[in-house]
């Protein structure tokens, strides 16, 4: 069993002991420390006197229970609370700004298997908690120090299902073309890993007047393959888009703020990429219409979206790993879009957030006015792969010397060490990563060059350096 507690929420499997699995206890323990820690992140509530929470959930199998334990404990520590079921994960933080709530709560595991759930925390602005945020939660549930309300001061609860008022804002967004897109007669495959994509993005596509082939779209929980979306775990997906002669077929995970896409041949369009078209449409409708241009991603992602983006006369920048702190520098630099090389894809315009039917709805736009197959729009793009390694470490105390050493060894190339040690090397725009893992004594590595022997061969030459390093 297993439980893993971070600052942007808490995870783990389901059934076992307290403080080693996602239990009971641990549920209603983490969700007073986040409703106790409300006052410090908003002194006073949007409106009324009590505050006001919004929870969503996807289908996961244990969602039902960890639903009923979340908003009891909300209640019971006087917070009134928005149930809105079924939800995707952007759903979910767009309800925190139609409901005008203080916060919100994602029961979604994302990606991983059905034995997991967990709780992701949003502040009043329907984006990720703060690092600083974050670990005052933390703290709080270490200590247990809570407060419950008396019966005259419990919370309330309504439910409210703002599934279509999340479309029709996606709709509204100027830069979504609904009728370029009815106009090309798409025909999509969605794989919605039975979970709350089969609610939502079926609606989404008939809203845009595409033809969409279901598969896996039944909210049951009983994920149907691994929810990764990796092109492993999507052959069936591939198979009906060439079987239907379909245009597109769509892979989201489980909380829909992910999103993979096939070719029409039935190839991956490659996860890194799903940024990397949408925000090329942007950039280009920004520079005709002679507006600033900023774009990010974490130093993982691919980079393809630098050299979009500086095509159209924008600039890029990259932030450290994690959708809290794309976001943040989002917002620093004024950015038009952003997001990660996992195929989140994070539009201002609507929200600060990842969000896979936003992500659809300009993939479409921008394939409708391209007026080609998805096979020939990927072609049009830098091509570059990455390669994933580790080095594994039998004493954690070497991870830092290891990344000193490295800057100093290849101090001549562009380093960025915000997160870990990149190393850009400009002359052949290759590049390679190296992450601490959080959990485990473990460098991660990814590497990109023009071909994945190249991006294999980049970073086993790093791994090569280091092992000398290591002695």
């Amino acid at each position: 069993m297993t439980l893993i507690k971070s600052i942007s929420g808490i995870r783990g499997t389901i059934g076992g002991a307290p403080g080693g699995a996602l239990t009971p206890v641990d549920v209603v323990k983490f969700t007073a420390a986040y409703a106790a820690t409300l006052p410090q992140r908003k002194p006073s509530p949007n409106s009324g006197k009590r505050y006001k929470v919004v929870v969503g959930k996807d289908a996961r199998l244990s969602g039902d229970m960890v639903e009923q334990l979340v908003v009891g404990t909300l209640v019971g520590c006087g917070i009134d609370v928005v149930k809105c079921g079924f939800a995707s994960t952007p759903t979910t933080e767009m309800a925190v700004l139609f409901a005008k709530a203080d916060g919100g709560i994602i029961l979604t595991a994302s990606h991983n298997p059905r034995q997991w759930n967990a709780l992701k925390l949003l502040n009043d602005k329907g984006e990720f908690l703060t690092a600083i945020e974050g670990q005052a939660v933390l703290d709080l549930a270490e200590k247990e120090d809570f407060n419950f309300a008396d019966v005259d001061e419990l919370g309330t609860i309504e439910e409210e299902d703002y599934t279509d008022k999340h479309l029709d804002a996606v709709l509204a967004l100027p830069a979504v073309d609904v009728e370029a897109i009815k106009a090309a007669h798409f025909t999509v495959v969605v794989d919605a890993i039975n979970s709350v994509g089969g609610i939502i993005m079926p609606r989404l596509l008939k809203r845009l007047g595409v033809k969409c082939i279901e598969l896996n779209c039944n909210p049951t929980g009983d994920f149907a393959h691994n929810p990764e979306p990796l092109p492993a775990n999507l052959v069936d997906l591939c198979e009906t888009v060439v079987k239907e002669k379909a245009d597109l077929g769509v892979s989201v995970d489980p909380d829909v703020d992910r999103l993979a896409f096939i070719q029409e041949d039935g190839k991956p369009f490659v996860e890194e990429y799903t940024l990397v078209s949408v925000a090329d449409y942007l950039c280009e409708l920004a520079q005709k219409e002679g507006n600033p241009i900023a774009t990010v991603s974490n130093l993982s992602s691919t980079r393809a979206l630098r050299d979009v983006t500086e095509k159209h006369g924008g600039a890029y920048y990259a932030s450290a790993v994690g959708e809290v702190n794309v976001t943040t520098l989002m917002h620093k630099v004024g950015a038009l879009i952003g997001g990660e090389g996992n195929g989140g894809v994070i539009y201002p315009a609507i929200h600060a957030g990842r969000d896979a039917m936003v992500g659809v709805a300009l993939f479409l736009s921008n394939l409708a006015h391209k007026k080609m197959k998805v096979s020939e729009l990927k072609k049009t793009y830098p091509q570059y792969f990455i390669a994933k390694n580790k080095i594994q470490l039998s004493d954690s105390a070497l991870i830092d010397k290891i990344l000193s050493e490295l800057k100093r060894i290849y101090a001549k190339e562009n380093i960025n060490d915000i997160d870990g040690v990149k190393i850009n090397f400009e002359a052949n725009h290759t590049w390679v990563h190296l992450r601490k893992s959080n959990t485990e004594p473990i460098i991660r590595i990814y590497s990109e060059a023009g071909t994945m022997e190249a991006a294999e061969a980049l970073g086993n030459e790093v791994i090569a350096v280091a092992n000398k390093i290591i002695g």
